[in-house]
């Protein structure tokens, strides 16, 4: 349950960001966006990790026998996985940030959504893994409740199909971080796909336009992407999928356009009508339904490292 609870809270974090990101947008370049926000969250978290490593030292110093090495390493494959979700990661918040330079947060948090059938037809057709009927039931909910709430018509723009291009890398990363969450301690593992997608972002800059210093009106939406929606939400997601399956995350995630709806009408003014809050309520109702899948196999890991 804590894991549950732990995404949903990503999820409301997350919901925020499209307005935020689309406001941005027209001050930086989206290499850069990313580059700063990736930055500003590996060294918003940084000190939590000396931190920790002082905790642990002070723990083995107070045992009479001799202490055992630390429960994580930054060898052991951390910096081999940490890259390789950071090139799922940075794919992901790559294309969405183009994505809003053109379309709506609304319509670019509803392809986004489509990582919600995106992960259960990647898990069962390319891992053969069976689906609990609550979950399967729970999928074609949230698609017609994300439709309602997001999809307000009009002629298709290239931000849209970048839109569509995030929600593929995005539940390649869902499930990607199945896979590996528990195979390292979540504090330094976070800081590994921080640092990953942070040089991968400037090296995209670099390549893109060269590099700048952020205007003033900048700093703040930067901070608040960096610290709360980047380095908070990116720890809080390790730990929480450790006991959440993807497919299960997939519709946890799927509350994503419901707060991006609420941010987008108080940060922007974009409004939806009787038709999105009826879609909301529909996200929610497949969001609790999904809850009841809770048996469902997840892949053999090993057991969650000691935080």
């Amino acid at each position: 349950m804590r894991g549950v609870l732990l995404l949903i809270l990503v999820t409301a974090v997350w919901g925020s960001t499209f307005a935020v990101v689309k406001t941005l947008g027209e001050l930086l370049p989206p290499a850069q966006l990313i580059a700063w926000r990736f930055l500003i969250g590996f060294v918003a978290l940084l000190p939590a990790l000396l931190i920790r490593g002082w905790g642990l030292r002070r723990r083995r110093a107070d045992q009479p026998a001799p202490a055992p090495a630390p429960r994580f390493s930054w060898r052991d494959g951390l910096w081999r996985d940490g890259l390789l979700l950071g090139a799922w990661l940075i794919a992901g918040y790559g294309t969405q940030t183009i994505a809003l330079q053109t379309t709506t947060a609304n319509r670019a948090a509803f392809f986004t959504a489509l990582s919600v059938v995106l992960v259960p037809l990647w898990l069962v057709f390319a891992q053969r893994r069976r689906m609990p009927l609550p979950l399967l039931a729970a999928l074609p909910l949230a698609v017609l409740g994300l439709g309602l709430l997001s999809w307000e018509g009009g002629a298709w723009v290239i931000g849209d199909a970048w839109a569509l291009a995030c929600a593929v890398t995005y539940a390649g990363f869902i499930i990607a971080l199945e896979r590996l969450s528990n195979r390292h301690a979540a504090l330094p593992f976070t800081l590994a796909q921080l640092a990953a997608v942070t040089l991968l972002a400037w090296l995209w800059a670099g390549v893109s336009g060269g590099f700048s210093v952020p205007p003033s009106a900048a700093w703040g939406p930067l901070l608040y992407l960096g610290v709360v929606a980047t380095a908070l939400t990116t720890l809080l997601q390790t730990v929480g999928q450790r006991t959440v399956s993807a497919a299960e995350a997939s519709l946890i995630y799927a509350l994503e356009p419901v707060t991006a709806t609420l941010f987008s009408f108080l940060l922007i003014g974009e409004r939806v009508g009787l038709r999105g809050a009826v879609g909301g309520l529909l996200v929610v109702g497949s969001t609790v339904l999904s809850q009841r899948s809770s048996g469902e196999a997840r892949p053999e890991t090993p057991a969650p490292l000691a935080e």
